[in-house]
């Protein structure tokens, strides 16, 4: 039996054995809606964190599809998958893919040609906690819905990050899987895809809008720009740098999880037009 199992390697990010270790913090990040950036946020987050020196650990829990590893650049690095791992086939060592521009920062990739209902429930929790050994932080990325792929990504986490879009359909969604997490996974939100000019004409809902309907502690707030699927299709996470409000965006989301106090999440709406200026008396 070596599915749990490891040796320290010279890339591992393990430790002593008989060290007094911390637990690292397994974060599930999920939304229950599909499309509303999970998978991008799971990736960005991940990056951002092992820039400020972390080790981190992403789980791509969305058996059947498995798109973490594009985003990240990694798809043709992947050996083994997490249903290796609990099935016994391959150690976590093996499992495990560095990630080639972040240190510090791995992947566990989920299997495509296997479905969810194949997870056993309380090997991914022990999975998951083998992880927090060995990690910093362990970011689940959960498969979209509230069904057995859900139930599996929450199961070893001990925080949450529900994900948002500014729509009526994803904030109803947002609200039934906040619902079955409860208090004790403490949930907090990040806004995602967000149009200013959409927002400014009243034809998409506001940050103000779905912050005063979930009632959640707000981790961040990121504008729909067109350079975040740019990166996504090299492979290359948005936040790699800094340059740019989304980018930014990404790292106040890694320093407030990693407890600093930063200003509150906004993004900038489009400033007024001369038409608008004159429209309203020169006042901008």
């Amino acid at each position: 039996m070596h599915a749990l199992t490891h040796t320290a390697t010279a890339t591992e990010p393990a430790v002593t054995r008989g060290e007094t270790t911390k637990l690292g913090r397994a974060i599930v990040v999920t939304s229950g809606k599909g499309g509303v950036g999970k998978t991008t946020t799971t990736a960005n987050l991940g990056t951002a964190l092992a820039q400020r020196g972390a080790r981190v650990a992403l789980v791509d829990a969305d058996i059947g599809l498995r798109n973490l590893d594009i985003l990240l650049g990694l798809e043709n690095r992947v050996q083994y998958h997490v249903l290796d791992v609990l099935d016994e086939n391959a150690s976590l060592d093996d499992a495990l893919v560095a990630d080639k521009h972040s240190d510090g920062l791995y992947l566990l990739a989920a299997a495509q040609s296997r479905e969810k209902e194949e997870v056993d429930t309380e090997k991914m929790r022990a999975l998951v906690a083998s992880l927090r050994e060995r990690f910093d932080y362990v970011i689940i990325d959960s498969p979209a819905g509230i069904e057995k792929g859900f139930k599996n990504a929450v199961a070893g986490a001990q925080e949450a990050i529900v994900v948002c879009t500014p729509e009526v359909s994803a904030v109803r969604d947002v609200d039934r899987v906040v619902g079955l997490l409860g208090n004790r996974f403490r949930p907090q939100l990040v806004i995602n895809r967000v149009r200013p000019q959409l927002v400014k004409k009243g034809t998409m809902l506001s940050v103000e809008d779905v912050d005063a309907f979930l009632r959640l502690p707000l981790l961040g707030v990121i504008a729909d720009e067109p350079q975040i699927i740019v990166t996504t299709n090299r492979g290359e996470p948005l936040a790699l740098s800094r340059d740019g409000q989304t980018a930014n965006a990404y790292h106040a989301i890694a320093a407030r999880i990693a407890g600093e106090d930063v200003p509150a999440p906004r993004v900038e709406m489009p400033k007024p037009t001369l038409f608008e200026r004159l429209f309203r008396g020169g006042r901008a």
